[in-house]
């Protein structure tokens, strides 16, 4: 996840995160999406080719994941904003339909535009989310993202599913095929207990309170799916798959209008965000896991 931050769980761009010293933190300094360090599934399987292809990933300047994506049209990514907002569009690269990394299976992308809210700060404050525009359309299958209605795949205790290239455990190594693992959602309670720095009606909570599964470094911007919907971005946690400490994702349903409209239009409804370039220089990122 360029991972979940790992405060942000998941690392790899630059933000700046305003709780530093709430975990063993790690800092990254890098305004190009070029980190070597994300989060991977922890506790997964390893998913076929040819399947889950709307699950595409972010490459750095050496074609290595950073962080994951969805895409929700055919030319259209919904990520992390703590993976692309410190990068300039023309600088980032979308790789799709291709679960192996080893192999050349697939397309890339180049990005022509992308969004971010303009609220956006810091992992733990929420909106960390952002849709990415590409230059051509991929001839991939999509996932609709979840909706304001959509209260049913938000129930506590459904299983949903987490995807990624990340590490497959906490001080481990990343994956070379794309992995998938079932998580549990989780009351915002648990999390709001487990962190203290919780946003609840930006965030989701998942995971199992004896650990085992979760998503990890390189996982950042990667789907939480259930119900044939996207309902989750992975975004940050403390360590992979630990005991207590569950995953946290960001909100879909929360961003489905902005998910609709965005950046293919100049605003974005509702004032909730504008289409801007990402602010580039480098910044402060957080990261757990002890990477």
């Amino acid at each position: 996840m360029s991972n979940r931050a790992r405060l942000a769980r998941w690392a790899g761009l630059t933000i700046a995160i305003v709780t530093a010293g709430l975990l063993g933190l790690v800092s990254v300094t890098s305004a190009a999406p070029n980190s070597a360090s994300q989060p991977t599934i922890v506790g997964g399987s390893e998913v076929e080719s040819g399947n889950r292809e709307y699950v595409v990933y972010l490459a750095d300047e050496d074609g290595m994941p950073y962080c994951g994506g969805t895409l929700v049209a055919p030319d259209k990514v919904v990520t992390a904003a703590h993976c692309v907002s410190a990068a300039d569009p023309e600088d980032l690269t979308v790789v799709a339909g291709r679960n192996d990394i080893r192999s050349d299976d697939g397309s890339e992308a180049s990005v022509e535009r992308t969004w971010v809210p303009k609220d956006y700060a810091s992992v733990t404050e929420g909106s960390d989310i952002a849709v990415l525009l590409l230059a051509k359309k991929l001839p991939y299958r999509t996932i609709q993202p979840a909706t304001e209605n959509d209260d049913q795949l938000y129930r506590v205790g459904r299983q949903a599913t987490v995807l990624g290239w990340g590490k497959t455990a906490e001080r481990g190594e990343s994956s070379d095929r794309l992995r998938a693992a079932k998580v549990p959602l989780r009351a915002d309670a648990d999390c709001e207990d487990a962190y203290g720095v919780y946003v609840a009606d930006e965030m989701v909570c998942a995971g199992y309170r004896e650990g085992g599964k979760d998503a990890c470094q390189g996982d950042s911007g990667g789907p939480l799916i259930t119900g044939g919907r996207l309902i989750g971005i992975v975004s940050w946690g403390e360590g992979c798959a630990r005991p207590g400490k569950y995953g946290v994702y960001t909100e879909v349903r929360r961003y489905a209008k902005q998910i609709a409209t965005t950046p293919a239009d100049e605003e974005a409804p509702d004032d909730e965000g504008d289409s801007r370039e990402p602010e580039s220089g480098g910044i402060t990122l957080p990261i757990l896991g002890g990477d």
